[in-house]
């Protein structure tokens, strides 16, 4: 019988279990599809010489990370890759705005587009060094993060107190104008909010925006080198060297529950796997309470609360296979890993308004990744193994576009949401198309086969929004992986601090259950010591 259970390899569940094997616990992970990982994979499924990451593939949360720091994984062979640039953000009269490593570099960018706009990037640079360190450690610990909270609040008081906390719940829309007085500036602060599900008029787009900018800024978007499923590979060999395993194609369906107590769970062919100390779950919050946990041990709160529990946007991909460089009009955005496809702020407030009414965009916000530039060995030389994606709605209401799409999304319209995406590409680089040697398409129901975590194709594990972060992640007063029942940790993107593949939630799951386990400890032997001190007061001997 193994000491814990963790239902999911994805990143989270592997890091988890990694912490809890470390401490000397018998881990066993149980993952539904044939390969860990979760959303974090590769595959030569587009092009046999071509190697395309299925789902995420550009990590700046991983390099910050503290958790994935801590579990030193070069030392299982994982490297990184940097493209020349971090990040353009084209526009079709020419101009573009670059991210950089090299903070001079980005606020020479950003000063093309206006005067003064190159200092104002370093002001925000300067907060953000000073910020930096305690911030980290906040953001990647368990709510509440109370000492790296405490010498947040510090800094933050030193860095500008209320007026500082006032510009990071700014809609990003707001802190751009606020701070720039070009379109460059504001177009990197809100193409990066867009990375999550964050509208330039949302509240805390701003914050988040900045967040991710400022991570590019100083850490990069780096890569795996080989594929992004070097990252999974680096987290299955250290728990295997500290004794734990993992078993694929075992799908739980139940987590069992005796005496209000996780006591290990079920799985698709009728097995029961004990769980002597804990249950770990790498899964979404909704997938967990209900279907996973049976309704009848769980608070009616809670599930009602569920009932409110919103999604971040859905998710449409597409993976190609280029014969050639992709021919940008910009030339600085030839050497970026990272490209952002919207003819400004406007662009992309109309994108997410479309979405918000439930209409799939006629011109989308295209995410679009270089992954050969970023990392050579992605393909043969002088080719491009490369990537776009771009947000739909959950429940489609209409298509904005002429096309009527229903968001049935059957072959017919998967072709033509893939041609959509290739048009946006072609207005910032004609003759594109001519290059494409193959392509896959990933739309949202095939995402969600090849991970269940990703509900209709949403990445994230529920929105960024405000309304569900901290103290409301998942719903209202949790905010922690502990849950209602004893035992059970929620490892997943949908508990604090959210998506993205940085290690935290799968972490504060197992360092709260090695807290709970020694307060347990510590408790037995309270009560052993009690009942002997009570026996020699009565004269019986200590036993």
């Amino acid at each position: 019988m193994p000491d814990a259970v963790v239902i999911g390899a994805g990143p989270n569940g592997l890091v988890a279990a990694n912490l809890l094997a470390e401490a000397g616990w018998s881990v066993e992970v149980l993952e539904a599809q044939d390969e860990p990982g979760g959303a974090v994979r590769h595959d030569r499924g587009a092009d046999p010489e071509f190697t395309s990451d299925l789902f995420s593939a550009f990590y700046p949360l991983a390099a910050a990370s503290p958790v994935l720091a801590g579990l030193h994984l070069e030392r299982e062979g994982l490297s990184w890759s940097h493209a020349p640039k971090v990040l353009a953000h084209p526009l079709r009269d020419g101009r573009c705005a670059v991210l950089s490593r090299d903070v001079e570099e980005t606020a020479a960018s950003l000063e093309a587009f206006a005067p003064r706009d190159g200092a104002a990037w370093k002001e925000l640079e300067r907060v953000w060094e000073a910020l930096r360190p305690d911030l980290l450690d906040a953001l990647f610990t368990a709510f509440p993060p109370v000492r790296a909270g405490a010498r947040l609040a510090f800094r933050l008081r030193a860095a500008g107190g209320l007026r500082l906390a006032r510009t990071m719940v700014l809609p990003v829309r707001r802190l751009g104008e606020e701070e720039f007085r070009g379109e460059g500036g504001r177009l990197l602060l809100a193409g990066n909010a867009l990375h999550a599900d964050l509208a330039p008029e949302a509240a805390g787009s701003g914050g988040f925006g900045w967040l991710m900018a400022m991570l590019g800024q100083t850490y990069g978007f780096p890569v795996p080198t080989g594929g992004s499923g070097a990252l999974t590979a680096a987290l299955v060999s250290r728990l295997a060297q500290h004794g734990g395993a993992v078993r694929c194609g075992e799908e739980v369906t139940e987590v069992i529950v005796r005496g209000s107590r996780a006591v290990g769970v079920r799985t698709a062919s009728g097995e029961a796997v004990p769980a002597r100390k804990a249950v770990l779950a790498d899964v979404s919050a909704p997938q967990l309470y209900g279907p996973l946990v049976p309704e009848h041990h769980l608070p009616g709160r809670l599930l009602a609360d569920l009932e409110r529990f919103q999604w971040d946007f859905a998710t449409f991909k597409v993976d190609w296979a280029l014969d050639g460089s992709v021919p940008w009009t910009c030339p600085e955005a030839a050497q970026a890993g990272t490209v952002h496809l919207a003819d400004g702020i406007d662009a992309l407030t109309r994108f997410a308004a479309q979405i918000a009414m439930g209409r799939i965009p006629d011109t989308p916000f295209a995410l679009f990744g270089q992954m050969t530039t970023t990392d050579p060995s992605r393909s043969p030389r002088g080719t491009e193994s490369a990537w776009a994606y771009t947000h739909v709605p959950h429940l489609v209401k209409g298509d904005a576009g002429d096309d009527g799409l229903t968001g049935a999304w059957n072959a017919r319209e998967q072709e033509i949401m893939a041609d959509r995406i290739e048009a946006q590409v072609e207005r910032y680089a004609p003759g594109f198309r001519s290059h494409i040697r193959a392509r896959r398409i990933l739309a949202p129901p095939t995402l969600e086969s090849l991970d269940a975590n990703l509900h209709g194709g949403a990445i994230n594990g529920g929105t960024t929004a405000m309304h569900q972060q901290l103290i409301f992640r998942p719903s209202p007063g949790t905010g922690r992986p502990e849950t209602p029942v004893a035992g059970l940790y929620l490892a997943s993107a949908s508990a604090h601090p959210g998506g993205g593949v940085h290690g935290a939630p799968g972490a504060n799951a197992a360092r709260a259950a090695l807290r709970r386990q020694r307060t347990d400890v510590l408790s037995h032997l309270q009560i052993r010591l009690t009942n002997r001190d009570r026996k020699g007061q009565h004269g019986e001997p200590f036993s």
